[in-house]
């Protein structure tokens, strides 16, 4: 069953004894990588197979650092095809503003060191918006979808992440977004220690540019720092 149908991949829902093992219970996520028709067909495929590896390594490490993430079961390389535990739950985007102050405030300070943990290991999410943070019936927060995630220890690096946070906020959740940035940049400095304060720093920096930063630009906004 198609769940989300994005720009580079697709998200379905499928049985797990359909998918990996006849004995098993339950359902699985498959993320596939599609074939681009635009792209030269010899650019295409590693492409897509570097990304499908780079996004299964960055879950392992994500949850190795302390982040909860959806366990990877199986990286199809032939088929550009990641297969993960399904976790069951609803987008943040979803309920975060229909709690009350105290339930999310707890969320934004597990948002503000689980980001600080990816950094510290050097890691980058590169899209962390409400909707690739999925809460569980039991109160536990996943961050999903690394697909535009990359290992990069840079304060640049750092300072964009936390930058497109912000703007997401802003764009999404209005009514809270200054609340939600002011606990989770605390929460991030108690849980990153001194290095934290320059990222924020560089945060602001990036802000005050005075630009978007989109995802087309990303890159180019690493490369140049305009």
């Amino acid at each position: 069953m198609l769940m989300k149908r994005g720009a580079e991949a697709e998200l379905h829902l499928e049985s797990f004894a359909e998918v990996l093992h006849p004995l098993g219970e339950g359902k699985v996520v498959v993320k596939h990588r599609v074939p681009k028709g635009y792209r030269v067909r010899e650019l295409d495929l590693p492409l897509r197979e570097g990304r499908t590896c780079l996004e299964a390594r960055l879950l392992f490490d994500a949850k190795l650092a302390g982040v909860p993430t959806p366990p990877v079961y199986e990286v199809d390389r032939q088929n550009m095809r990641l297969v993960m535990e399904y976790v069951e739950g609803r987008t943040l985007k979803e309920v975060l503003e229909g709690m009350g102050k105290g339930e999310r405030r707890r969320i934004y300070r597990k948002i503000g060191r689980y980001l600080a943990r990816l950094h510290r290991r050097g890691i980058v999410h590169g899209d962390l918006t409400t909707s690739n943070l999925l809460l569980s019936p039991g109160g536990e927060l996943y961050l999903v979808d690394f697909g535009l995630g990359e290992y990069n220890p840079s304060l640049e690096a750092r300072g964009v992440d936390l930058h497109l946070l912000r703007r997401a906020l802003q764009s999404v959740h209005f009514r809270v977004a200054e609340e939600a940035y002011r606990e989770i940049c605390s929460a991030y400095l108690r849980e990153f220690g001194g290095e934290g304060r320059e990222v924020l720093r560089r945060a602001e920096e990036v802000a005050r540019r005075g630009r978007y930063v989109g995802r087309e630009e990303r890159g180019a906004l690493l490369r140049d720092g305009k």
